[in-house]
Order: structure tokens, then sequence, then C-alpha cells
């Protein structure tokens, strides 16, 4: 992929402490980043409670409250000059903002960019406090995507994917989380839990909005792609491998040997990646209509 010749954000916020994070390549050789064991951990609660770990990340800090009310948010500034991952994510950020904006206007609405913050260690959010084990999020309090860099060398070495296009593919993701919040999504599915409606399992509302947000990360790939044509041989798959690697079942495989379609919060590797591949191939978010499908 070659990314570098994509639009930077302003909108990418660095939080991470003098001690963590720092700078560095893209980390596309492995190994590093969170211990083993506690991204070991994350995994196998996550499969416990029927969330998929790479956002039990997001799952993890935005249901984790503090009792108390807002956290105090960390001071952040702008990215160090040479850290390439930190340049990388602010190229993706900026795609989607430039993918989004255009799509917004077109329906007679203004996209407003969530920022994006980059974190080491710990952070505090509008959604309570996460830890390093978090990895990206999108917490709908603040309107902010949250990610943990060194996740991306965990991405690769625990959970079976990895790759610029793959990373690439998290992130938009997460900002397709964001376009739900705008556009409401996000409010009505957590409404009907909140009238103790049972939103996880096979085809539940919290399975169509995970969905959605792959699918539309899916939309934001067609859009870019369209315009810098920057995808070489292996992004795509590198993209449906991750997409394929955290499937519900097939992490609940991994973790207990068997599956369970009640606990499934994000969908099947299958239908992960035709939901990507629905959005890739249309450019289209009205084909993301995950809410209203019949067959998931």
């Amino acid at each position: 992929m070659r990314w570098k010749v994509g639009r930077r954000s302003d909108n990418v916020v660095d939080m991470r402490g003098s001690g963590g994070g720092g700078r560095g390549r893209m980390p596309f050789g492995g190994g590093g980043g969170l211990g083993l064991g506690g991204i070991a951990v994350v995994v196998v609660i996550g499969l416990i409670l029927g969330k998929n770990p790479l956002e039990m990340l997001g799952m993890v800090a935005q249901m984790q409250g503090d009792g108390g009310g807002v956290p105090q948010q960390q001071e952040g500034q702008a990215p160090p000059a040479g850290d390439e991952t930190a340049e990388f994510v602010s190229v993706i950020l900026g795609e989607t903002e430039d993918a989004w904006g255009p799509i917004f206007q077109a329906s007679g609405q203004t996209y407003a960019a969530p920022k994006l913050n980059l974190f080491s260690g710990g952070v505090n959010t509008a959604c309570g406090s996460a830890s390093s084990a978090s990895g990206p999020f999108y917490c709908p309090g603040d309107h902010e995507v949250y990610i943990d860099l060194s996740f991306f060398e965990e991405m690769k070495a625990r959970l079976g994917g990895g790759g610029d296009f793959a990373y690439a593919y998290v992130i938009a993701h997460e900002v397709g989380h964001h376009v739900q919040t705008l556009l409401g999504v996000s409010a009505k599915v957590n409404a009907a839990r909140q009238r103790g409606q049972e939103v996880q399992g096979d085809g539940g509302l919290l399975v169509r909005q995970e969905l959605q947000a792959d699918c539309y990360a899916g939309v934001w790939a067609n859009v870019a792609q369209a315009k810098h044509q920057w995808l070489e041989a292996g992004d795509v798959e590198e993209a449906m491998n991750t997409a394929t690697a955290i499937g519900d079942d097939r992490l609940q495989k991994q973790s207990q040997g068997h599956v369970v379609p009640d606990a499934f919060s994000h969908g099947t590797s299958e239908q992960r990646v035709r939901w990507f591949k629905a959005g890739f191939e249309s450019g289209d978010p009205n084909r993301c209509d995950t809410f209203s499908a019949s067959r998931l």
C-alpha cells in the first residue's frame, strides 16, 4: 500500500507518555508491543463475554464506567516528526475525512471529523478509563478514536492479521462507528440495550452494528483507492485475512473449541469479509444497511 501519497490529518493527538509509545517504523516485522499474556487475557475474557478482542478494545472502554462524571482528559500534542507509525495513522484518518465529508455533503449533512488520540499505557476518555490492552476503540461519549499503536504488532503476532492495509481497515472500522454515531445508529442500538432488549447473538443489533462498521470501512477503501490507486498486490487479502481472523466463530473456536452463536457480538468471519466487500466493491454507504438485511 503506497500510503505516503495520502493527505495527513491535523486531527491526530499524541497523548503518549515520555516512556511509552515512542517513535518508530511501521510494525510490519511483528513482535513486541503489548504483553502476550495481557492480550491473551483480553482474548479469553472477550470470548467469555461474547466480545471480539479487536474491540474489547472499544467495548471494554465504552462499557467500563468509573462511577463519576467524565474523566479529565490528558493533554496531547501533534505527533513528533519522524514517527512513521503516527504518520501512517494520520494519513488514514485524513483519507477518511476526505471520503466521508463529500458523502455527508451529498445528503445535505456536514461531517464532523473525529480526533484520533495516540496513547500508551492507559488513557482517560468520556467512556471511562482504558489500558493498553484495549487497543483501538471509538468512544461515542467524546466522538474520538483511541489507539495504542503497539496493538498493530500484537494484531499480527496474536490475532493472525497484519500489513498496512489491514491496519488501515482497523482504523476505518473505528471511524465507521463515528459515522454511525453521527447518523444516530449507535444511539438506537444503545436505546434498545437500555430497554432490556437482547442485542447480542447471531443476527442481533450489536452484530449488525459491527458489520455495518465493516461495510463503512469498505466504502472508505473504495473511495480512497479510486482517488489514489494506492493498493498493491496482496493488500486486500491482508485486510480480508484480518477480518477472517477476528470473526466471532473463528475466535470462539480457537479459544473454547466450539462456536456459540448466541454470544456473537461482531459477526462470523464470512460475514465480516462479505460486508467489507459490499462497501469496497460498491463505494456506496446505502449498501451498508445491515439492519434491514434478511441475510447477514
